[in-house]
């Protein structure tokens, strides 16, 4: 039997290859970093190079899926725009049922459960994504989940999924101090990035969401400048280290 082939199959040694290969697209996608503050939530992606005559607001790595909620992922761009447009219906559900706004644990709850449901069913594929999804609850808690394709999610103080995860989270783990502000956050997510952005900063892409306000994109002069600030102090230090 061709297990790789059936989707709500075991193999003998209990894998689900579907999920698996879905994975590995995510793998293949765009590097994307989330960084918890003290008061803020830092999202950065890698952006590819565009086409001449493309408008690059259409293509877009991080996007809003409620008021105070955003989401970055890494994947197949139309299962992420499927799993995005189902993801806010829901949220304004809960709006209209409690009458208040989603926690962002439930937010990532209910996106795990929607990638879950696509690993059981005949018929269907897996979304080829993993998400991290930022935001604060009402008392102004910052929030940081990451889901999968198997719809497992969990919390993380700072998280990166895509091409070359590994080296980028040892690098996190590195950097990451508790308690940071809004622009050591920042620095931390950019630095993380330029470790595997193909085209340095003009191919990063950074919003911070913070309590109470709606979700802020940085534009390129200040993420330029971030970026030459961490390249100053890395040939800073490397001047030391070899004196």
């Amino acid at each position: 039997m061709s297990y790789d082939r059936a989707l709500t199959v075991f193999s003998p040694d209990g894998h689900l290859f579907q999920v698996e290969y879905a994975m590995n697209a995510v793998k293949r996608g765009s590097t994307v970093v989330g960084v918890r503050g003290k008061n803020v939530v830092v999202l950065a992606a890698e952006m590819k190079q565009a086409q001449e005559l493309q408008n690059m607001r259409t293509v877009r790595k991080i996007l809003t899926v409620d008021a105070h909620v955003a989401l970055a992922f890494a994947g197949l761009q139309a299962d992420a725009r499927v799993l995005i447009n189902k993801s806010r219906l829901q949220c304004q559900s809960h709006r209209l049922t409690v009458e208040d706004a989603p926690k962002v644990e439930w937010v990532a709850r209910t996106i795990a459960e929607t990638q879950q449901k696509y690993t059981a069913r005949g018929g269907r594929r897996p979304f080829g994504i993993a998400t991290v999804i930022a935001g604060h609850d009402m008392d102004g808690t910052p929030q940081l989940w990451q889901t999968d394709p198997s719809g497992n999610y969990s919390s993380w103080k700072a998280t990166v999924t895509g091409r070359n995860s590994k080296s980028v989270r040892e690098l996190l783990e590195e950097e990451y101090e508790a308690g940071m502000t809004e622009t050591d956050s920042v620095r931390v997510a950019c630095r993380a990035l330029l470790e595997t952005a193909e085209r340095g900063a003009k191919g990063i892409e950074v919003a911070v969401l913070a309590h109470g306000k709606a979700m802020k994109m940085l534009d390129a002069e200040t993420i330029e400048k971030v970026c030459t600030e961490i390249a100053e102090e890395d040939a800073a230090d490397d001047t030391v280290a070899s004196s």
